[in-house]
């Protein structure tokens, strides 16, 4: 299937991903100085929400002869996302991973982050940056189903062997940044809701904020337009493309 536009969003059939690691470009000095700048100013107006870890970014998407998609990736730290605020410099996009979560009756759970975090109010999948492996250690897509199933254990409570994740997609939204989407099998709606509950709970007993702090179930987008608040780039495509994909049930 070719590449389907949403706006400003692109999604891409995926049926075998592979990734080659390489080289960041190097940062002009003053390049440099100002997106040091940049990076400090916005974490004292988000101190919790930003850290300058490490976090691979993208340094280039094709299809090879055989149509497998080809990532080559690059190990920057979040810093290096500053430089989109510096005129003029080469700014390489973001990787993350997301998993689509469908429910028995059909729905999708979609997350709304917390205030704490890096996009405070925001309405996504579970998911996060993709972190890079140690050093001279690859990156394949079974490392990125366990990083998925780990951020959705973490954000939802729900627990799902890597294994049992299947490649869905990839997007190419805001600033190029590139999205790796993964479904699970379905789970019922009341065991998604009790998984949660359980993880707001133990966060709040630790006395932190959870990472979301609410989940809805949409069917369609349309079902979604009586949520408010922001939501992320690829939300409405991926809600598209699930009401289009038979669902597994969970074994």
């Amino acid at each position: 299937m070719p590449p389907q536009p949403f706006g400003e969003v692109e999604l891409m059939d995926v049926r075998a991903l592979r990734l080659v690691e390489t080289t960041a470009p190097p940062v002009p000095p003053a390049h440099q100085v100002t997106q040091d700048a940049v990076w400090e100013a916005a974490v004292l107006q988000n101190p919790t929400g930003l850290f300058d870890g490490p976090v691979v970014a993208c340094a280039g998407l094709r299809r090879d002869d055989a149509g497998t998609v080809v990532l080559s990736w690059a190990r920057v730290t979040y810093r290096h996302f500053a430089l989109r605020r510096v005129p003029g410099a080469a700014v390489l996009p973001s990787v993350f991973v997301a998993v689509a979560q469908p429910t028995g009756r059909g729905g999708l759970l979609v997350g709304r982050m917390s205030a704490t975090t890096a996009a405070p109010g925001r309405l996504q999948l579970p998911g996060g940056s993709v972190e890079p492996p140690e050093a001279r250690a690859g990156l394949d897509g079974s490392a990125l189903a366990r990083h998925a199933a780990r951020e959705l254990r973490e954000e939802t409570g729900i627990a799902v062997a890597h294994e049992d994740l299947t490649l869905w997609a990839l997007s190419r939204g805001e600033h190029g940044n590139i999205g790796v989407f993964f479904r699970a099998p379905s789970l019922p709606e009341a065991l998604i809701r009790e998984r949660f509950r359980a993880v707001l709970a133990a966060e709040r007993a630790a006395g932190r904020d959870a990472e979301l702090r609410e989940i809805v179930l949409p069917r369609s987008v349309r079902e979604l337009s009586g949520v408010t608040g922001p939501r992320v780039d690829y939300l409405h495509p991926i809600l598209d493309l699930h009401a289009r994909t038979p669902v597994r049930v969970s074994r």
